[in-house]
């Protein structure tokens, strides 16, 4: 099939989510080289789906990142101007894009496929009257001491928060995603067969004027629900959200605990409702795949980065779909 013609039906249509310790797993101290492994482990997982002749668009966490970013601003705060909170998502977004990039098309190469991938920076509209601007509560970075804390409060104006006696870190605002800017890009270097890399971290929260002119702002939009979002605008049937355990469970950590296998939109609503996924956790990807499976996704699926490949033949994960395909 030439990758040039337009958009084949019987082409697979996928989002996939990958999540942040994809290239920087808890554990690592987070060199270029071990980033760079991490990224080739990941890109051992998704081979079988990089190499068949699909429309793939992946995007990706950037939370470690992001918080590294964030130290090293205040370690080098006296002798390097720090930057503003959207600047900071864009770098980690580009970095990421760049180890992934590399990763895929090196595996690829190894196995004498030609198939390219291509990072996109990827700005996403929110609301300027957003609730999350003046209830800021995602947080981000490192744990710091109580007085470290009041110091940041004073020099950055940072809000900081007492996080379960752990220490006190930065909160910042989680707005909405309401538009991916350059969506068609996305979409027509899918179409080409092209492996696009977009949305990662959530996108680079921006609003736009009355203008139409684009302005950043402070903020880190979830990874997830962006997917969810992107996902639906490109009309890509299947969601694949993956994370560090197999799929999702209800009382997790217990003695009762037990995964949830295939589940209707309105079964997990009402667990979802029932407070069984923490917000810090399994809460915002329950959340994205029910929004995708609610406007008219076929299937989400929750799982493993290891167990991708199986959980899309619905061998193992958590997979979400509308009642009526119970």
């Amino acid at each position: 099939m030439n990758r040039d013609d337009p958009r084949n039906a019987s082409r697979d249509r996928l989002l996939i989510a990958v999540g942040g310790n994809a290239i920087h797993p808890e554990g690592i101290r987070g060199t270029s080289e071990e980033q760079m492994q991490v990224a080739a482990e990941a890109a051992g997982y998704l081979l079988p789906l990089l190499q068949q002749d699909n429309e793939l668009v992946i995007t990706h966490g950037n939370g470690p990142g992001v918080g590294k970013t964030m130290m090293r601003q205040v370690l080098a705060r006296h002798r390097v101007a720090p930057m503003s909170l959207d600047i900071c998502v864009a770098n980690t977004q580009g970095v990421t894009a760049y180890i992934l990039t590399q990763a895929f098309e090196n595996a690829l190469r190894r196995v004498g496929n030609p198939r390219h991938a291509v990072g996109l920076v990827t700005q996403v509209e929110v609301d300027p009257a957003d609730p999350a601007f003046t209830h800021p509560s995602k947080p981000v970075g490192y744990f710091y001491n109580e007085s470290e804390a009041s110091d940041l409060v004073a020099e950055f104006g940072w809000e900081m928060k007492e996080d379960a006696g752990r220490g006190w870190r930065q909160v910042v605002a989680s707005p909405e995603p309401r538009h991916v800017c350059d969506i068609s890009l996305i979409d027509a270097l899918a179409r080409r067969g092209t492996i696009v890399i977009a949305g990662g971290g959530g996108g680079v929260p921006v609003v736009r004027d009355h203008l139409g002119v684009r302005h950043g702002i402070e903020g880190v939009i979830d990874k997830d629900l962006t997917s969810a979002h992107m996902a639906r605008v490109l009309g890509i049937p299947q969601l694949v959200i993956l994370t560090g355990v197999s799929g999702v469970s209800i009382n997790f950590g217990r003695d009762d605990e037990e995964q949830i296998g295939r589940i209707g939109v309105t079964a997990l609503r009402r667990l979802r409702n029932d407070a069984h996924f923490p917000a810090g956790s399994m809460g915002p990807k329950v959340e994205a795949a029910l929004r995708f499976v609610e406007n008219g996704g076929a299937r989400a699926i929750i799982t493993g980065l290891e167990e991708a490949v199986p959980a899309l033949a619905g061998e193992t994960g958590t997979h979400v779909v509308p009642d009526a395909a119970l």
